[in-house]
């Protein structure tokens, strides 16, 4: 492949840090609303980087579920090799990129446990198909066949044919408060825009541009 050949130029509007908001949370949810406007599929898509113990990086896809002043909430299982790197270094990363939009936001933090309260809110929220899978899954164990998947998730239907689905132990909301926040926009000829938001211990941020 001739990655030359794909080179894209960029051409969306600038991002200038004397006019970008105060607040990077607001900025974001305008980014976020516009990508949505746009048609874009799972606008709310993100990669989470995460650290084991040994210092290895892993990185997945997952979805971003709220927005809150003090962060950015997701749901997975506890046990699963995320959850495991969080509980031995609970420092994240995560990433969005709108390719449509020309545009991407890195935001890094600290991760914490959201209440079994606002996770049970939410699982409530689930398909029901999505909360059994939740139930039934151990997510990051090796899986010798899928039929035994497959199997305890029919357990689980059987078992809870008309009634609730609890939340199990082992699923729930993680918030990432961020540190900083930063705010990619392409930019024809490679000059891109950086605009990165840094916490302050007034709970302010600072804004600096950085380069492309």
């Amino acid at each position: 492949m001739d990655f030359a050949r794909i080179r894209q130029e960029y051409r969306e509007q600038p991002l200038d840090e004397s006019t970008a908001d105060a607040d990077p949370l607001i900025l974001f949810r305008v980014w976020l609303q516009e990508t949505v406007d746009a048609g874009l599929r799972e606008p709310n898509a993100m990669a989470l980087a995460t650290t084991g113990e040994d210092g290895a990086p892993h990185v997945r896809m997952v979805l971003l579920k709220g927005i809150e002043a003090n962060g950015f909430v997701f749901y997975t299982n506890y046990l699963s090799q995320k959850g495991r790197d969080l509980s031995s270094n609970p420092v994240a990363e995560i990433l969005f990129y709108w390719n449509e939009l020309e545009r991407q936001v890195r935001i890094h933090g600290v991760v914490s446990k959201v209440s079994p309260e606002e996770s049970d809110s939410y699982f409530r929220t689930r398909p029901l198909a999505a909360r059994m899978g939740a139930a039934a899954s151990e997510q990051s164990a090796m899986l010798p066949d899928r039929r035994i998947l497959e199997e305890r998730v029919a357990v689980l239907e059987t078992r809870y044919a008309g009634l609730e689905v609890p939340r199990p132990e082992h699923w729930g909301g993680y918030r990432l408060s961020p540190v900083w926040i930063e705010f990619w926009q392409g930019r024809a000829n490679r000059l891109h825009d950086r605009i990165r938001y840094t916490r302050q211990r007034d709970h302010g941020w600072r804004i600096t541009r950085l380069y492309p």
